[in-house]
Formats: C-alpha cells, sequence, structure tokens
C-alpha cells in the first residue's frame, strides 16, 4: 500500500540505490556478452567463497528459505522445482495452490546471490532454495505472511532463512517468529534495509537481537568510488557522480561559488585551477540543467573539480554519462554532489583565501551510503556484519541476469556463507555460526581511512574464507557495557569452544580511545575482560577487542556506556522493583523496560520519593533504559537483568503470536515494509532524474 505523503522521500532514495545499480546497465550496452559475465564472480570470490570450495564444500546438503517474491525456477542457474530441483519446496502465499514462481524478480535476485549454479556461481551452488512468496509485486507484504512464511520454513526444516523485507519500526510479533526460528536452531538473516545514511534506520526483523543484521559495502569493481573533500581545514561528505574516474593524486585548488553552473555564472569569475561548488537544478522555471552541462561549463573555465550541493534535504548519487548528452561528451574534470546543509554552510563561508582539497580513489570496503544504518537499541549492537551489496550481478528472471544494489543482495552473502560453514560443520548451533562469521570479518574505512562506526559498519565486512578456517568460536561475538559513577568497571565474559589446536598462544589486545582502560584474564576456556574510563567523560564509547589465534584475526567490538547515574533492578516474584542513583539531585525518571524476546515494552515512571515498579510474566532478560530529569536535563542510565524463574505455565511448542488477520501493510523500502534491493527495472536510466540534473 503506497503513502502519496512520502513520494518525495521515495524518489530521493530510489535516485541513490538505482543509480549505483544503473552503472552497469550502461557497461550491459559498452561490453560483449563474455566481458559482462567476467563481472559476473566478483562479490563473491571477494569475501573468500573460493577457499572452501578448494576443499569440496559448496554448500551441498543446505536448505536455505528465501522468504520474498518467490523464485523463478525456471532460471538455467536456478532450475527444477521440487524434490530434484533447485528449489526443493516452499510455498506461495499469494496463490495458494501454485508453485512460488516469482513473477517480479527479486527473490530470484536474492536466491541467485546464494545458490546459483550455471552462468553464474552464488556462494554455495549446491545448496537448495525453499521459496515463500509473500509478495507478487514487491511493493508490500503483510506482516502475518513474513510470520506464516517463517512458521512454514520452521515446518520444512530450514537450516538457514534468509529474510531481505523490512519494516521501519519495531514489530514485536514478527520479533517473536524470528526467535521462534532461533530456538528451533535456525541460522537466521535479515537485511539492515536501504534507508541511510542516517542513523538509527533499522526496523523488524532487522532489529532482532539474535538474528544476524547485514549492511551493505561496495564491491570488488573499480566503479566503488569514494570521494573525500577538505575546505579550510574541515572534511565534508561527498559522493562520485557517475561518469567520474579516479584520481591518481587530490586535486587543490581555491574554492569559488558559481550560482547554478550555467554558462553566465562563469562571467566575471576567476575560475582557473579552482574547486567550483553550484547548486543542483536552475533558477530558471522547467530548466533541464543537466549535470553534464554544469560539468562542461565548469571545466571550460577552467576549474579542477566541480561539487554540486543538493537543491533539496538529503544526499544524492548524480549521472554524468546519460541519453541526452551530445554526441561526443565526456567528462573532464571529476564532479561529486553533496547534502544541501553541508553545501549551504560552505557557500556562506567562503572567503578568497578558502582553499579545498578533493579526491576520488577506489575502495571496495566502504560502506554504501543507502545502507541503513544503527543504533536500534542500547543493549546491542546492528547491524553486525556488513557485505558486498552494490553492483551486485545476479539472476533476473527470464533466463536473465541483472546489476543490482541494496542490502537485500549483502544479506544473502551471508546466508550463503552460513550455509558453507554449516556444511562443513553440521554439528555447530547457530549461535557458534554467527560467531565464526561476526568475528572473523576484514576492516571496513571510510574516505578518510577511518574505519566506520560500529553503528554503521558493525564488525566489518564478511571473510567467508576467514571464518572456514578459524579455529576458534568466541561467545558472544560483541558485547554493550554500562558503567556509572557508582559502578566504575565493566567485566565481561567470553566462552572459547576450540575447533582445533590449543589456546596456548592466545594473544589478547585492545584497540580504542586512550580514556579507556583495558584488561584481561584467560582462564581455562573463559576469558575475562575488564573496561574502565581514566577520565570522566560521559557517553558512548566505542572499542574493540582483538585475538590473534592460528593465524586467524578475530574482532570483537563493544560499545561502552559511561553515565553519571545508574538504576539498580531486582525481582521479587512478579515484580521488578527500581532504584535510581544519581551524583546530582534528581527529580523525575522515565524507566522503560524491554522484553528481549520480542523488544516489547513496558513503561513506568518515578520520583526520589515513589518507589518504581513493574509486574512481568516471562522468564528472559530484560533491558532498562532509565531517562533521569535533572534540572531540567536528562541523563540516561542502563541496566539489564536475567529472568529464569517464573512459573509460565505457557506451551512453548507452538508457533506464538500469529495473528488471524493482516495487521500492517508495509510498503517498500521508506513506506512500511522495504524488500530491500531494486526490483526489476522496468524503464530506461535516463527517467531518473536525480542522476542527470
Amino acid at each position: 500500500m503506497k503513502s502519496n505523503t512520502k513520494d518525495v522521500k521515495i524518489v530521493a532514495i530510489f535516485s541513490i540505490i538505482i543509480a549505483l545499480s544503473g552503472i552497469f546497465v550502461l557497461s550491459q550496452a559498452l561490453e560483449s556478452e563474455k566481458e559482462i559475465r567476467a563481472y559476473l564472480q566478483r562479490s563473491v570470490p571477494f569475501v573468500g567463497a573460493d577457499s572452501p570450495r578448494t576443499d569440496g564444500i559448496d554448500g551441498s546438503g543446505i536448505k536455505v528459505a528465501v522468504i520474498d517474491t518467490g523464485v523463478d525456477f525456471n532460471h538455467p542457474d536456478l532450475f527444477g522445482w521440487g524434490p530434484k530441483g533447485k528449489v526443493i519446496g516452499g510455498f506461495n502465499f499469494i496463490q495458494e495452490g501454485q508453485p512460488p514462481l516469482d513473477t517480479n524478480g527479486h527473490g530470484t535476485q536474492v536466491a541467485g546471490v546464494i545458490a546459483a549454479d550455471g552462468e553464474i556461481m552464488g556462494m554455495a551452488p549446491k545448496a537448495k532454495i525453499l521459496a515463500y512468496k509473500v509478495s507478487e509485486d514487491g511493493e508490500g507484504v503483510s506482516s502475518e505472511l513474513i510470520i506464516r512464511a517463517i512458521q512454514k520454513a520452521i515446518e520444512d526444516d530450514a537450516d538457514i532463512i534468509n529474510i531481505s523485507l523490512g519494516v521501519n519500526k519495531t514489530n514485536s510479533k514478527i520479533e517473536r517468529a524470528v526467535n521462534f526460528a532461533l530456538e528451533k536452531e535456525i541460522f537466521v538473516v535479515t537485511a539492515a534495509g536501504n534507508d541511510g545514511p542516517d542513523l538509527k534506520t533499522i526496523g523488524s526483523p532487522g532489529r532482532n537481537f539474535g538474528s544476524v543484521t547485514v549492511g551493505a559495502t561496495y564491491n570488488n569493481l573499480t566503479s566503488s568510488l569514494v570521494a573525500t573533500l577538505e575546505i579550510d581545514g574541515k572534511e565534508y561528505t561527498i559522493i562520485p557522480m557517475v561518469g567520474s574516474s579516479k584520481l591518481e593524486e587530490s586535486i587543490t585548488g581555491k574554492v569559488i561559488f558559481a550560482e547554478y553552473g550555467k554558462t553566465e555564472d562563469f562571467e566575471g569569475l576567476d575560475a582557473g585551477d579552482s574547486i567550483v561548488i553550484v547548486e543542483r537544478g536552475s533558477d530558471v522555471k522547467d530548466q533541464l540543467l543537466y549535470f553534464s552541462i554544469k560539468e562542461e561549463n565548469a571545466a571550460k573555465a577552467g576549474a579542477k573539480a566541480l561539487i554540486v550541493y543538493n537543491d533539496r534535504p538529503g544526499i544524492f548519487l548524480g549521472e554524468l554519462i546519460h541519453e541526452f548528452v551530445d554526441e561526443g561528451y565526456a567528462p573532464q574534470i571529476p564532479v561529486v554532489s553533496m547534502d544541501r546543509k553541508e553545501g549551504l554552510e560552505i557557500r556562506d563561508t567562503l572567503n578568497e583565501n578558502s582553499e579545498g582539497t578533493i579526491h576520488l580513489f577506489y575502495n571496495p570496503d566502504f560502506v554504501a551510503h543507502f545502507s541503513s544504518r544503527g543504533p536500534v537499541s542500547p543493549f546491542y549492537i546492528k547491524p553486525e556484519i556488513v557485505a558486498p551489496g552494490a553492483y551486485i550481478n545476479t539472476t533476473q528472471n527470464y533466463a536473465g541476469y541483472n546489476f543490482t544494489s541494496g542490502t537485500s543482495y549483502a544479506a544473502p552473502h551471508v546466508s550463503g556463507a552460513a550455509a558453507l560453514l554449516l556444511q562443513k560443520n553440521p554439528e555447530l548451533h547457530h549461535h557458534e555460526i554467527k560467531s565464526l562469521l561476526l568475528t572473523t570479518v576484514n576492516d571496513v574505512s571510510d574516505a578518510y581511512n577511518q574505519e566506520f562506526s560500529v553503528h554503521e559498519a558493525g564488525a566489518g565486512r564478511l571473510s567467508i574464507e576467514n571464518a572456514y578456517n578459524a579455529k576458534l568460536i568466541i561467545i558472544p561475538p560483541n558485547f554493550v557495557s554500562n558503567i556509572s559513577s557508582e559502578k566504575l568497571i565493566a567485566e565481561q565474559k567470553f566462552d572459547l569452544k576450540l575447533l582445533e589446536g590449543t589456546l596456548d598462544n592466545l594473544d589478547v589486545k585492545f584497540e580504542g580511545s586512550d580514556t579507556m582502560n583495558f584488561a584481561h584474564i584467560l582462564e581455562g576456556d573463559t576469558l575475562l575482560v575488564k573496561v574502565s574510563m581514566n577520565e570522566e567523560k560521559f557517553g558512548e564509547h566505542e572499542g574493540k577487542v582483538i585475538i590473534n589465534h592460528e593465524d586467524i584475526r578475530y574482532v570483537i567490538p563493544f560499545i561502552l556506556h559511561y553515565t553519571p547515574g545508574s538504576i539498580t533492578a531486582s525481582q521479587q516474584n512478579q515484580n521488578l522493583n527500581f532504584e535510581i542513583h544519581h551524583p546530582e539531585k534528581w527529580s523525575f525518571a522515565k524507566i522503560i523496560v524491554t522484553n528481549s524476546k520480542d523488544g516489547s515494552t513496558i513503561t513506568t515512571t518515578t520520583t526520589p520519593e515513589k518507589k518504581a515498579s513493574i509486574e512481568i510474566y516471562e522468564n528472559s532478560e530484560y533491558w532498562i533504559d532509565a531517562k533521569i530529569r535533572i534540572n531540567g536535563n536528562a541523563s540516561n542510565a542502563f541496566n539489564t537483568i536475567q529472568i529464569s524463574s517464573l512459573d509460565e505455565n505457557q506451551n512453548r511448542t507452538s508457533m506464538p503470536d500469529i495473528p488471524e488477520k493482516q495487521i500492517l501493510i508495509i510498503a517498500i523500502i521508506a513506506i512500511g515494509v522495504g524488500i530491500f534491493g531494486i526490483i526489476k527495472r522496468k524503464q530506461p536510466i535516463v527517467k531518473f532524474l536525480d542522476r542527470q540534473q
């Protein structure tokens, strides 16, 4: 169900995401078929899938459920419906009684990344697919169908569930469905979503604590360009336009403003050897002032580079090469786009001495701008991992192939990797497979060679080669801890499980701010880590525990909350009782208690004169977030408590909380539910004006 009130946001998001995939649609027109197919195996070898294949590990015997728009099982790389085919089963929830044949393309693209076996090879080419069709056109699906599909995947003995769908908020019923699958030892992978680069843009089921939530990086292609911009010592975020080439070295020059980049805007300006900044669009109504025209005018004026800031809020991806350019046109200078707010800031602060430096270079391990970011909770980390999700060429309906972008295609890289690990280690639990994948990642860095935040990239980029060769399982694979004026040291225990070798040469290090103190003790197969602050710097702090063992580097990211106040919790039968502590006089506190099993919350309030408590009815870990008011300001405090003594008297053998009716229509991406990727292209690139003018 679409909403007209969000059309602008949808257009903006589609402009960025579809532009990313559109680069290679152009390539298909320029290259021979043979040359195009040479690109098909980029992302799979890039994450190290060739290593397991040399040992004969190819996903054989593993069943991966794809909850999506169905799968085109007539495609030669995914051929066959039924026990002897690639798609051995599933269910069509849209037309019950019919096989789950994909008429949209999205599910076929996802399945191809996991298990294509033909002209292209997926991550686990011999794995089998269970196809659950919950949407006909990729534009909406009810939460009921997602839940029913998860239930059916459990009944069909799926080993892995891939969900490249999502809702932009917490849905407790979907959360419980995912948790029920995890209880049945099914490995669940979810896409983070395409609502980046803003923080706090991940919804259900990507918010789920137990699933593996995957963000998207670029791919191992020369078109994976990133850019840096620094003006008068300040760094800004920019995106290279399609058609720009990498630079061998950075460009430095004076920065000048040239209005909209029209020919007359350069009259009287000394643009020689400068970096020009202009506004997107035109001041003349209905004038089509393409990015290519702006570039050509700037180049004729002698500029070294061009920056185009948006004429509306947000950042965008522009395109220099398009249907309406003059014959023989080729960009002469690099062109980048930027957010309107930052563009106006530059425009308004420029002076005759302003100098800028711009650089365009290749970086496949860069988190895609469209990839949704965390945090989703102050108690755990999301996303946990990133994988290639831009410029992915995969199977398309009607025996075709299509370059496409979105976290929808990052997630199945992880699902396929899990299939390889499960084939090699069938006795491992899903949380152990999760640990192998999350702790053996490669680092991802931004355009300034700074590692991405854990809220953007989780632990890092998938490396199935490292995970496959790992000999150590570390539980948990990441953590969040809290310290306060009352409790100055955070402790975290890790269970270490050897697959091979000994712990004799275990090397443990710390990476993080100098404001944090780090210590560790190894006792048997338990590692105890202690973290504290060496100065009173309240807020959120990131760090990593690095373990080196048998030539493999393991990465354990963590977040440390340092708050002036604290909250304690104690259980008395079915009651949770709370006490607030703060070094300053406080007047009021709002306490939010979250059930970790489904994300449901209970809220209560308290004052210094009033005792606070809530009733609970389920054994679970509960996350406690207190918002404390001090002199008109708010201060947070966090805690967790594990409850295991309640007599629930509930039958846990059946699927919980399955609604009778459709209770939520989830619209694509920025509407309620998004299928997180590029849906089947029906219009030419030139229709997307965000990339042309």
